[in-house]
């Protein structure tokens, strides 16, 4: 779109690899494998497997939708539509919610790690951090995918490392050594605390996984989100086998699952069992990496949760403002303050709020997972066949099977005296956003019976249209709405190539371009049309999927009153597609009206 509230797709393929392949590796491997070993024994790769199993399986529910439907807000998108507008509003918020907290908290993590090296107070380096990751997502969303791509480069690259020289140790291959898989056994045996600790390790674990699901958020900023998002898909599977229950079993078998160089960071100690020396620096950095990662990715994620909700006029519509280079600035800076706050808390109150913010926190991302996979159920219905370029496997009974899966973990964290205070608060914390949302609608159903009984005045017409934009029957329904002749316009064609008809004029290579001088030609005949009736009207040429341009222009445009004109039923993609629906079920507040033009005798 022309106007400024448009997202730029500045990620190329490499960051969104990359971003895939580092998405699920967090400090939480690299120090919170120790207290998993510690409280599970030798048998905790298992507990990696089977949380490995959970991510996968949600992971490839929302890769169904994704490659389906790309939206910036994703699982949101999938949500709203699927479950209603609660779901919607308290999946974005409860997303938003989680990564504030995760970017106060890494803020603090990167800083207690700097100490290693650095005498400082605590609060400045946490503060410093906090600025450099703020800088990088403000200048541009190609800076944060270059972050990204070099801090999940040199976790990747620490992981496969790990993974070489651990199996070469364990094999013996390694100077004055022999293969030695003695720890899986010795110390009170494979499981010394019984197999129930399997499962409940489980809802620790599943924790540190955080975090795949950002690279479907993501991949509706660059050129090709349905081919991003189908390769992370695809290979999550790969990641979580190898980078979690690969380098888990090697620190089993290294390390005795009972002694105390597993409680700091068990990485650390297994590099110096196997003799690499400067191991606590090499291993510090790289968990400072993870750390700045989880931060950039997190301030990343907040912010698009905010755009979206801001486009859907459930968050303050100043955060839908984005720079020129396209980078929501405003989101950015609201989630940042949150993480100051969170930083401030942990300071002066880390026994108290500080505690309160992080088991708020704790349930909150396996709400979003319930939610995702009860919308693919829905939304699998729903979906014509073709347009599934992935599939969730053995549906239905995979999908419920999930469902039931973090259901279970839920009621394992309600039956642990320890995290149970986790799962209480961030019920709380859903309570209170389902609350907000109901008041919200509340006020908006009482403002517009008000502002209709007084008022029966549009101010902000949208246009969504393509070949119908011309039609008698758009122009009479715009008379209609605004009789006086006063509203402002903002006409969105999208440059779709089925939509523009240029499919069956031009060859496979040029469709692309050539759909977007059709899209622009018939904007610009469209604009000269409602100026010669008088209107004020001006207009962008969109995404070529009809709800993106549509979000990109609600956002941009702020209208009061939106209109899409089709061609009737049997010959309407769109309508195909349910987007008239779709659209009155995204945007609740605005109303929308449909437009039937007549199919033309010859199509140009």
């Amino acid at each position: 779109m022309s106007e400024p509230s448009h997202l730029h797709a500045g990620l190329k393929q490499r960051h969104l690899t990359m971003i895939a392949l580092g998405g699920v590796i967090g400090a939480g491997l690299f120090v919170g494998s120790g207290v998993v070993i510690n409280e599970t024994g030798p048998a905790a790769f298992l507990s990696y497997g089977l949380a490995g199993v959970l991510i996968v399986m949600v992971m490839r529910m929302l890769g169904e939708m994704a490659t389906a439907d790309p939206q910036t807000g994703s699982f949101t998108e999938y949500a709203r539509k699927a479950l209603g507008g609660w779901a919607g509003f308290s999946a974005a918020w409860l997303n938003w919610y989680f990564w504030v907290i995760v970017i106060g908290f890494e803020a603090v993590a990167g800083a207690k790690i700097l100490t290693f090296w650095f005498d400082a107070p605590l609060w400045l380096m946490s503060l410093g951090l906090m600025m450099l990751m703020t800088a990088t997502n403000v200048f541009s969303v190609t800076s944060f995918g270059e972050f990204e791509f070099w801090f999940a480069g040199i976790k990747v690259s620490t992981i496969i490392a790990f993974l070489a020289l651990g199996t070469a140790f364990v094999l013996g291959f390694w100077p004055n050594k022999g293969m030695d898989f003695s720890n899986l056994t010795a110390h009170g045996g494979f499981l010394p605390h019984g197999g129930g600790s399997i499962v409940t390790a489980i809802v620790v674990v599943i924790f540190s996984m955080v975090g795949a699901e950002i690279a479907t958020i993501a991949a509706a900023e660059s050129d090709d989100p349905r081919r991003a998002i189908a390769r992370a898909t695809n290979s999550v599977v790969l990641r979580i086998l190898i980078f979690f229950v690969g380098s888990v079993f090697l620190l089993a078998v290294i390390l005795p699952w009972n002694g105390t160089e597993t409680g700091a960071s068990p990485y650390v100690s297994a590099i110096s069992a196997m003799g690499i020396p400067f191991a606590d620096n090499i291993m510090n950095a790289v968990v400072l990496t993870a750390v700045l990662s989880c931060l950039n990715s997190g301030l990343y994620t907040a912010s698009r949760m905010l755009f979206v909700l801001s486009g859907r006029r459930e968050a303050p519509s100043q955060m839908r403002w984005v720079s020129k280079r396209g980078v929501p600035v405003v989101a950015i800076l609201s989630s940042t303050v949150v993480g100051y706050l969170c930083v401030i808390a942990a300071a002066i109150s880390p026994d108290t709020i500080f505690l309160f913010l992080l088991n708020s926190s704790g349930a909150v991302i396996l709400f979003v997972y319930l939610l995702i996979a009860i919308s693919q159920v829905v939304l699998r219905r729903r979906t014509p066949p073709d347009e599934m370029i992935v599939k969730m496997w053995l549906f239905p009974w995979l999908s419920i099977a999930t469902i039931v899966a973090i259901l279970a973990v839920l009621a394992q964290m309600y039956l642990q005296e320890k995290v149970r205070p986790q799962l209480l608060q961030s019920l709380l914390v859903w309570a209170i956003m389902l609350g907000l949302y109901f008041i919200i609608q509340w006020r908006r159903r009482t403002t517009d019976v008000v502002h209709t009984a007084k008022v029966h005045k549009v101010n902000r017409v949208l246009v969504l249209a393509n070949k119908t934009v011309g039609a008698a029957e758009l122009l009479d329904e715009l008379q209609r709405i605004d009789r006086a002749g006063e509203a402002k316009y903002f006409v969105c064609a999208p440059a779709h190539f089925v939509d523009t008809g240029v499919t069956e004029l031009t060859g496979s290579v040029w469709v692309e371009r050539t759909s977007v001088e059709e899209a622009r030609n018939r904007l610009e005949q469209t604009l000269s049309t409602l100026r010669a009736h008088g209107l004020s009207a001006k207009g962008g040429f969109g995404d070529r999927l009809p709800m993106r341009a549509l979000e990109y222009a609600v956002a941009a445009f702020t209208p009061d009153q939106i209109v899409i004109s089709t061609y009737p039923q049997d010959s309407s993609p769109w309508l195909h597609h349910d987007i008239v629906e779709r659209a009155r079920h995204a945007y609740p507040a605005i109303p929308v009206t449909h437009v039937v033009a007549p199919m033309p005798a010859v199509l140009v």
